[in-house]
C-alpha cells in the first residue's frame, strides 16, 4: 500500500539532549533561545547516561525536566524524543503526562517508544529482557495509559498526541498503526518511504487512515548547508516533523536557526 501523506505543516523540533551539561541553567537558556528561535516542539530525551561522549559524563532526568519546561516556556510543545516504556508503570506515566500536560496548558506531546539502551537498564535495575519482549511490554502498555488518562481527574486539556518511535516492521509500526499520532524514525530516505508503506499496510489492517499519521525524523546533517538540503529531501518523503539534535555543554542551535528560518519559507 502506498503512504499518501496528510498536508500537515512543515514543523522544527529541537532534541536538547540533556547529556555533558554539568549545571542545569546550560538547559533552561538552551531552551530559552531554541523558543525564542521559533522552534515548534522541544523534545530531550529518556535516558540515565550520555549516549555519545564520556559514558559516565554529566546526565539530568527526562520527565523532571519537562515539568521545568512546561513552566520556562509559553509557546513550544514539550516532550521527550522518546520515554522509554520500561522505566515506568504505565498508570504513573499517563499521570506524569497529564499533569505535565496541565502545567504547559495542553503542550505536551507524549513520545514513547520500547527502550534500548542496556547500560541504563542495568545501572538502575530494570530488566532487559530482548527487543520482543520490551515491543510486547510496549503493546500492553499503550492501551492502559489511554484508559488511565479516561479515567483521571482532573481529564488532560486535549487528547495528548502520543509519539512513537522506532522502525519495527512487524511490531513497532503495528504499534503506530493502533495507537500513534506521530510516528519518529532516523534512517535515510528511502528506507523511511520503504516502512511509510509498511506502516500503511498495518493502518488498513486496522481499519485505520494513514494520512491521519504526521511522520517526523531527525536531521542527520551537522553543517547548514547540509541541513537544509536534508531537510527539503524529508519533506518530499513526507515528513512534516524535523528535528535538529543539540547536546551540551554548548547546545550550538546554529543549524537549528537556518532550519526554522527555511521552514518559514517553505510553509
Amino acid at each position: 500500500m502506498t503512504f499518501t501523506a496528510r498536508d500537515f505543516p512543515v514543523r522544527i523540533g529541537v532534541q536538547l539532549q540533556p547529556q555533558h551539561a554539568p549545571e542545569y541553567s546550560m538547559i533552561r537558556d538552551a531552551v530559552r533561545r531554541a523558543e525564542d528561535l521559533g522552534v515548534d516542539v522541544a523534545f530531550n530525551w529518556d535516558h540515565f547516561y550520555p549516549l555519545y561522549g564520556n559514558p559516565d559524563g554529566e546526565h539530568f532526568e527526562c520527565w523532571t525536566m519537562l515539568g521545568a519546561w512546561a513552566e520556562q516556556t509559553s509557546r513550544v510543545e514539550i516532550g521527550a524524543l522518546v520515554t522509554c516504556n520500561s522505566y515506568r508503570n504505565p498508570e504513573l506515566l499517563a499521570d506524569m503526562a497529564r499533569t505535565v500536560d496541565h502545567m504547559s496548558d495542553g503542550r505536551l506531546i507524549l513520545g514513547i517508544g520500547s527502550g534500548w539502551f542496556e547500560k541504563d537498564y542495568d545501572e538502575y535495575g530494570y530488566e532487559f529482557g530482548t527487543a520482543g519482549s520490551r515491543l510486547n511490554d510496549l503493546g500492553a502498555a499503550l492501551p492502559r495509559i489511554s484508559d488511565r488518562l479516561g479515567k483521571l481527574n482532573p481529564q488532560p486539556t486535549r487528547d495528548i498526541p502520543v509519539l512513537i518511535g522506532g522502525g519495527g516492521e512487524k511490531k513497532t509500526l503495528r504499534h503506530v498503526a493502533e495507537h500513534g499520532n506521530i510516528w519518529h524514525y532516523f534512517v535515510d530516505v528511502p528506507s523511511y518511504e520503504r516502512k511509510s508503506g509498511i506502516l500503511a499496510d498495518h493502518c488498513a489492517a486496522v481499519g485505520r487512515d494513514p494520512s491521519t499519521i504526521e511522520h517526523s525524523a531527525g536531521l542527520q546533517a551537522r553543517t547548514v548547508d547540509d541541513a537544509l538540503a536534508e531537510a527539503e529531501e524529508l519533506v518530499k518523503a513526507g515528513i512534516s516533523l524535523i528535528t535538529v539534535g543539540a547536546s551540551g555543554p554548548k547546545y550550538d542551535l546554529s543549524v537549528l536557526e537556518a532550519v526554522c528560518k527555511w521552514r518559514d519559507n517553505h510553509n
